[in-house]
């Protein structure tokens, strides 16, 4: 069985996006069983430093393996089942491919505009990170214009990956004026997989509150 570590507690705004849901995701699509382990948030240990050096979560266990970083992960899991990942080669290319754009062009962007509404009291900030995240919505909503899913026809890991950011623009109430991502990204969390993994997130810090 799978092994995801989380935090012990989140605060409210947090709760529904803490990126074990990532995997936790993943792992219903797959249908594999797993189990959560919680690190504390506010103390962070010298354990868990030495298994993510950076102190984030989530952490993936599998048996003797651990391995932090969402995408990390998400791929790993990829290659174990068939249900995130094609076999074929050109279905694997793409996925891997629209996994990565998602975390590396368009990620960056969204929690530039996240981190500047939430953190930064120079509006400034926030004024000139609208612009760039609004670009690179409307380079991504022609290519899903004519597409069910964004790589190899079907529902892979991409598309966890890049739902999940679609979620944080909505929080953000910039995806309105794309209605082609709001339609994709309401498809994707509308998933059983989705709704389960979200609610036992959702539980688990409930229950730590």
């Amino acid at each position: 069985m799978y092994v995801i570590t989380t935090y012990d507690w989140v605060p409210d705004f947090a709760r529904g996006h803490v990126r074990d849901l990532r995997i936790r995701w993943a792992c219903e699509e797959a249908g594999q069983p797993y189990r959560i382990e919680t690190t504390s948030v506010r103390e962070k240990t010298a354990q868990h430093f030495a298994r993510q050096p950076f102190g984030q979560v989530p952490i993936l266990q599998d048996g003797d393996l651990t391995l932090f970083e969402s995408g990390a992960i998400l791929l790993y899991l990829g290659e174990r089942h068939e249900a995130l990942l094609p076999a074929d080669a050109q279905g694997r290319a793409e996925t891997q491919q629209w996994l990565v754009a998602a975390l590396n062009t368009l990620e960056p962007v969204v929690m530039a505009l996240a981190l500047a509404r939430m953190f930064d009291r120079d509006e400034r900030a926030a004024e000139l990170a609208l612009p760039r995240l609004v670009a690179r919505l409307e380079q991504l909503a022609p290519v899903l214009k004519s597409r069910d899913f964004i790589a190899a026809g079907r529902f892979t890991i991409a598309d966890i990956m890049l739902a999940e950011v679609l979620r944080i623009v909505d929080n953000l109430g910039e995806l309105a004026g794309h209605p082609v991502l709001l339609d994709y990204m309401r498809r994707m969390t509308a998933r059983p997989a989705f709704r389960r993994a979200h609610d036992a997130q959702l539980a688990h810090f409930e229950k730590a509150a």
